[in-house]
Parts: C-alpha cells; structure tokens; sequence
C-alpha cells in the first residue's frame, strides 16, 4: 500500500468501515516529528587541522632555508630528512595521480642542480635507472 489514506478508502470502498470514521481516525493520528539535529560539521575541523599543518610545514620550511644560509646542515637528523621527503614524495605523486596539475616546487625556486642530485637520490632510493624513468615517462606522457 502507497499510504495510510489510501488504505482506509480501499477498506472503506469494500464496505469494511464507515470511510467518515476512518479517515477522521488517520487524520488525527499525528506522528511525533523527530527532532531536527543540526548538521554536522565535520569539515570544519579538518580544514583547521590542514591549515594548521601547511603553517607548520610553511615555518619549517623557513627554518630549513636559514639553516642552509648559516651553514647549519645537520640542523635536520638524517631520518628526519628522509621522512620528510618520502612523505612529500608520497603526497605529491597521490595528488598529481588524482589529476592535479601542481609542479612538486614553485619555477625556479631551486637551482638544477638541486634537482639533479635529489632526483638522482630519489632513483637510487627506488632502484631505479634514469632509462626506466624516461620509458615510464614515454608511456604515460608525463
């Protein structure tokens, strides 16, 4: 049956009840509306989280930098460096997979041989061989 109404006119047109009676019946039953909760806000604290994390890295970043400019370059242990990158590495290649166009840093924001020598780090680490990297590059127009 589609409705409660529906129901009593078709008893009523059997000649099973007065439709009169019936109906008054099903139109002073009232259902007790359930109490309206408010929506939930669950971006709201992922969204602080985020920003609070990209104003960490942000200040991190810059304390990297100076550390480079006063010559401090133990300032970061190399485990910390290593996770740091890999973590990076990770997000960058989740977000590009997922279709974001992004560049991993900003043009020219480091020198080319920076590039060199960490995307020769980045290839031993993985095992790999700068020919397996320009085969994966031909195959998939990245």
């Amino acid at each position: 049956m589609s409705s409660p109404r529906r129901a009593v006119k078709n008893a009523a047109a059997k000649g099973g009840a007065r439709p009169g009676r019936a109906v008054k019946r099903v139109a002073t039953t009232r259902v007790k509306k359930a109490r309206r909760t408010p929506p939930l806000r669950v971006a709201e604290p992922i969204l602080a989280e985020a920003e609070g994390v990209a104003t960490a890295v942000r200040q991190a970043a810059a304390a990297l930098e100076r550390s480079i400019i006063d010559g401090k370059l133990d300032m970061l242990p190399a485990d910390a460096l290593q996770a740091l990158v890999a973590a990076a590495c990770r997000l960058y290649a989740a977000r590009r997979e997922a279709g974001e166009r992004i560049m991993p840093v900003a043009r020219h924001s480091i020198t080319a041989t920076d590039v060199m020598v960490t995307a020769s780090g980045l290839l031993q680490a993985a095992d790999l061989a700068v020919f397996e990297l320009g085969m994966w590059q031909s195959w998939t127009g990245r």
